[in-house]
């Protein structure tokens, strides 16, 4: 028996989503250090989800370099010179996520959001005529309204009237002027993939089976071009081409993870050959 007197709410309890975020708690992906600050930029709600994210004052700030604190982060996107996928973007911590596309045009610089094999949001420069499109992972197909068929992507579209083929884990070209699809590619064995999440994340490689668990996680085995192996759950594969030729341009490294020895022997011969 509850006592009347003893309220089952503390004056405590939450009211509302939460507006703040302790720098220990930030995602590792946005390496932000421990001591400069108590707080992080907390991602406002957008397409990708907090912690799959990076706040546009992250990357102008702690990446570029383009400021040197939050007051110069909120009079760069005010004057609104940052286009995140076409659109201009003047939050501050606005939700930037895998394969989003941001550019600068006063200086003439495009980026797209990818990883390294470190599972870290990586600057990569890319040329005008790829900043034009984006690739999509469909996360869900569906009817909606009136039998008006739909797919539903990794970043929150909805794109209606698809190509019936288009299934599940598929990827998609996205023209970003058009909001149309140019071209898609099938999940499937021999397509080139990228690991978005696990201690794999930032990998690529050549699909080379998928074992299906009926009620469990598919698995997928992914052989890298260093010919070696890895497996990851279904929900953290990117399939980015057809064949072994993806239709983006991959970060340093190309998605292959070396051993910590060989990083050590790459070292030595840069250092080496700079001497």
């Amino acid at each position: 028996m509850i006592d009347p007197q003893i309220s089952l709410f503390s004056p405590l309890d939450a009211r509302g989503p939460k507006k703040h975020l302790k720098r220990l708690a930030a995602p590792s992906s946005w390496m932000l250090d421990k001591l400069s600050g108590t707080y992080a930029p907390r991602p406002s709600p957008g397409p990708h989800k907090l912690r799959e994210s990076l706040p546009l004052t992250i990357f102008l700030r702690n990446r570029l370099k383009y400021a040197l604190n939050g007051r110069e982060v909120t009079s760069i996107v005010k004057q609104r010179l940052i286009k995140v996928d076409g659109k201009v973007r003047t939050d501050t911590t606005f939700p930037t996520g895998f394969m989003d596309t941001i550019s600068i045009e006063k200086s003439g610089e495009h980026f797209r959001l990818l990883y390294d094999v470190k599972g870290r949001f990586t600057i990569h420069r890319i040329t005008p005529e790829e900043a034009s499109y984006k690739l999509l992972k469909v996360r869900k197909v569906a009817l909606g309204a009136k039998g008006v068929p739909h797919v539903v992507t990794h970043d929150g579209r909805t794109i209606r009237y698809p190509d019936p083929a288009i299934k599940v884990n598929d990827t998609l070209k996205f023209d970003l002027e058009s909001g149309k699809i140019t071209e898609f590619v099938h999940f499937d064995t021999g397509n080139i993939v990228m690991i978005t999440g696990g201690r794999n994340m930032g990998r690529a490689g050549v699909i080379t089976h998928r074992e299906k668990h009926i009620g469990g996680f598919d698995i997928v085995h992914v052989k890298d071009s260093l010919d070696r192996t890895f497996a990851t759950r279904i929900s953290n594969i990117f399939v980015i081409g057809e064949g072994s030729k993806p239709w983006i341009s991959l970060p340093k490294g190309k998605g292959t993870k070396l051993t910590i020895s060989e990083e050590r022997d790459l070292r030595r011969r840069q250092r080496a050959a700079e001497q």
